[in-house]
This record gives structure tokens, sequence and C-alpha cells, in this order.
């Protein structure tokens, strides 16, 4: 996990909220392919993902929020909750994603005003793909 101090300061910062070590990896991997300098942050636990996010500033703020549907401490569906009640989250792009195909899963995601809910892919070319189209939700521009 990456500290506070370690972000830096730069438009592509992408906050990624996964317990899956291999998933956090790979995504990590497809994204730098997609955007080389893109920055990823990761963190395993959705309480620490919380207290990183409410302690940077403003102008710090990532461009994009992926969120594990499943994670310890807090879900990705309690995350979004507590994000949606922050107006300074409200413009972030996030993306929900899951090993679950459930529509349930998916509709409450959708529900809270997720942009999308990805199954999680089991090969590199799928996860370049979907790295492609999460990207593709930055609404910033990435000069």
């Amino acid at each position: 996990m990456k500290h506070i101090q370690d972000l830096g300061h730069t438009k592509r910062t992408i906050f990624l909220a996964e317990d899956d070590i291999d998933d956090q990896e790979m995504l990590e991997f497809a994204v730098k392919e997609v955007d080389p300098l893109a920055k990823i942050v990761s963190i395993t636990n959705g309480r620490k993902f919380i207290a990183l996010l409410d302690g940077i500033p403003d102008h710090e703020l990532p461009v994009l929020i992926i969120l594990d549907y499943n994670l310890p401490e807090l879900t990705g569906v309690e995350i979004v909750k507590l994000l949606n009640q922050k107006g300074r989250y409200q413009a972030i792009p996030k993306v929900m994603w899951s090993t679950s195909s459930s529509p349930v899963h998916k509709s409450i995601s959708i529900e809270l005003g997720i942009l999308d809910y990805i199954i999680k892919p089991s090969d590199m070319a799928s996860f370049i793909s979907i790295a492609k189209h999460m990207l593709s939700f930055i609404k910033e521009p990435m000069a």
C-alpha cells in the first residue's frame, strides 16, 4: 500500500480498492499498458481506503475510483454510500468490479451511481480491454 506522502500530484491518479493481490497486479499492469503515465494507488481494505481518501486535499483527489464489490471491513457498496454523502467525491467517476455476476449486485451498484459494474476477467487481453473501458470514464483531460 502506498502512503499519502508517496502520492505526489498527478492528474492521472486512480484509486483501486482491491484485496486480491493477483487482481490488483493484473489491473495495475493493464492500466499501465493503456496509459503509462497513470498512477494507481491500491488499498486492500475498505476502511483504509476511506481513511486515505478522506486524508488527501481536494487537488489530489483521484480521477477514477475502482472498487471491488467484496472487500474486508467495508464493501465496495458501503464505500460508495459513504462517498455519496460527501460532495467532494461526486464528480469522481466510480467503477465497481467483482467476480460475482449477480444481477442484484450490479443493480445495487448502478442505483448508487456507479458508472459500470464489471466482471473480473481471467486473461490479460481482457484485463487490457477492461482497463481501456475504465479509463474512458475519466472526465478530466489527461494532459
